[in-house]
């Protein structure tokens, strides 16, 4: 299984399974069905008027060698920091 915790910089989480679903223009402005967030607050009051997160990965991965009649399993985590500025929130209704 493979997975995604985002930590948004703003107090905020999100763990997303898979790869999420793909944008299309019939979903207008709506929200993730499944991976998404939606900051609240601009960013102009953090360091660099940005907010700072983190996106760790994780992959498990199950691998066999039939002809040497081997195999097994590990874990991969990799972490990347990332920025944005949000600059304004709008409320749509």
């Amino acid at each position: 299984m493979s997975a995604i915790w985002w930590d948004m910089g703003d107090g905020a989480t999100v763990t997303c399974h898979g790869p999420g679903t793909p944008y299309s223009a019939d979903r207008g402005k709506s929200t993730s069905p499944d991976c998404g967030h939606r900051y609240e607050r601009t960013s102009a009051s953090r360091p660099d008027d940005r907010y700072r997160g983190t996106a760790t990965a994780t992959w498990t991965v199950t691998w066999t060698a039939p002809a040497l009649g081997d195999g097994g399993t590990f874990t991969e985590t990799r972490q990347t920091a990332f920025t944005v500025a949000v600059g304004e929130v709008q409320v749509l209704n």
